[in-house]
């Protein structure tokens, strides 16, 4: 159990380059990237919440005063109002899916990870309350009972079997949301079954026109709504298909070599054409699909571990299951396909000048890309529970001095007296006394996330500058 507080001397020896078979010296620090403002994000904000009112904003119109006599009347009501919600919260979700490039830029790939599941808690419950209350008020108007009356719905009225169906798919997938669960669910299985909310889209788009008291008669907000669904529909082809294709015909990525930097984290060096052409950042991460035997029907994101320098890219992978064990054995030459690159967590879009960066494990890779665009100043805790968990600590020490940055190992497990009192809020305001002032970038195992945060907010942080790393959809 020690922390160490590490200042380099100069670049280490005994590196080579990405083909030589030993961690690869890093290239020349890049200046700090210019801030991006909240701007983009303020403006989708509003957009949202503007489409939300235009969504229920026909039935409203179209509800004389006085309308609402009885339970029945509120009854279907409340049903066809979070029909509504639940159509456009639909069309929203699989929009934030579809990787389309503007959304990626100006909200990021980690905050739509968690807009995402938010929503898709909202998403549920709506529908539900949807087939609920409109079950109960068809049944009460036509005398029948509740599973009489879902006889009678499937019967006489069109396309409802296959909202049934959509309704079951996504709340097959709001239960994989829940943590229990999804924790015990391998990432493709669990990835597939996200997809199915593709399905749920058209098969839920034949009941709202043909049944759908606001949408079914012909006119602008029936108009409106289809443009809605073309939309996204363009939009899930444009981020899904048309560019990741041109991204990849364009560059042509290939693994250059495969580096160990433990036993059980290696490093992939990749070259290909145009690289100093990808509008890429430090800290962003790209979804990788490795063409060869084994590894190419599956796609896992995986940050960058070096920033751009125009000739190879680098990510850093803990071995963790029997995908990324394969990852060890690829073949120079072996073809890559990339979606990307996506994500916030870079330093363009700090809130603040100076920055912490607290690391645990194999968290410490799109943080080492960070530093060489992060500006003078920074500080960086990297939390390891023996000195062999530390990764590229020749290149940190390199850029300790070239970025003139503060870097402590904390080394020991999470009991141990020396990281506890470290990692406290008293600790870290003794390492970094202008913690507060700082934007503080988050990337490790998640219980290192949740007791780094709960630290800093006591200690003065505000939460607007914590930045995590998360992936996906």
């Amino acid at each position: 159990m020690t922390y160490q507080d590490t200042w380099a001397a100069g670049r280490r020896t005994g590196t080579t380059s990405p083909h030589g078979g030993r961690s690869a010296a890093p290239v020349p620090p890049t200046p700090a990237p210019p801030r991006r403002g909240p701007g983009g994000r303020r403006a989708l904000a509003l957009l949202f919440w503007a489409g939300l009112v235009a969504a229920v904003l026909p039935w409203w119109l179209d509800t004389p005063a006085g309308a609402l006599k009885d339970t029945g009347d509120l009854l279907t009501a409340a049903g066809r109002i979070t029909g509504l919600v639940a159509g456009y919260l639909l069309l929203v979700q699989v929009l934030m899916m579809s990787r389309l490039g503007a959304l990626e830029r100006w909200v990021g790939g980690e905050r739509i990870s968690r807009l995402h599941r938010d929503l898709g808690a909202t998403l549920l419950v709506a529908v539900l309350a949807h087939l609920s209350l409109l079950l109960v008020a068809y049944a009460e108007a036509d005398g029948e009972s509740v599973p009489g009356e879902v006889g009678v719905l499937l019967r006489d009225y069109e396309d409802m079997l296959s909202a049934f169906l959509a309704a079951g798919i996504m709340v097959l997938i709001g239960c994989t949301g829940i943590r229990a669960i999804r924790t015990v669910m391998p990432y493709e299985l669990w990835y597939h079954l996200h997809l199915a909310s593709y399905a749920a889209l058209l098969l839920g788009f034949g009941h709202q026109f043909s049944n759908g008291a606001q949408l079914h008669p012909p006119g602008p907000v029936r108009t409106g709504w289809i443009a809605a669904y073309l939309l996204v529909l363009a939009a899930l082809l444009w981020g899904r298909v048309v560019a990741p294709l041109h991204f990849n015909l364009r560059h042509r990525l290939r693994v250059a070599d495969v580096v160990a930097e433990s036993p059980d984290t290696v490093s992939i060096y990749l070259t290909g054409r145009r690289l100093n052409q990808i509008d890429m950042l430090g800290g962003q991460y790209f979804r990788w699909r490795f063409l060869a035997r084994g590894c190419w029907w599956q796609s896992h994101p995986f940050s960058l571990s070096a920033a751009a320098n125009g000739r190879w890219l680098r990510l850093t992978v803990k071995v963790v299951g029997v995908h990324t064990a394969d990852l060890r054995d690829l073949d120079s030459g072996t073809r890559v396909w990339a979606e990307g690159p996506s994500g916030t967590f870079t330093a363009a879009h700090r809130t603040r000048e100076r920055a912490l960066l607290i690391a645990g494990g194999s968290g410490i890779a799109p943080l080492r890309a960070m530093l060489e665009e992060l500006p003078p100043g920074a500080a960086l805790i990297y939390r390891a529970r023996t000195p062999a968990d530390v990764l590229m600590h020749h290149e940190l020490d390199w850029l300790a001095q070239a970025r003139h940055t503060s870097v402590w190992y904390v080394i020991g497990s999470r009991d141990d007296p020396g990281p506890r009192q470290v990692m406290s809020p008293d600790g870290l305001r003794r390492l970094v006394p202008d913690v507060a002032r700082r934007d503080v970038y988050l990337c490790g195992p998640a219980g290192l996330v949740e007791e780094s945060v709960r630290a800093l907010r006591a200690a003065g942080v505000p939460r607007r500058q914590i930045h995590l790393a998360t992936f996906e959809l």
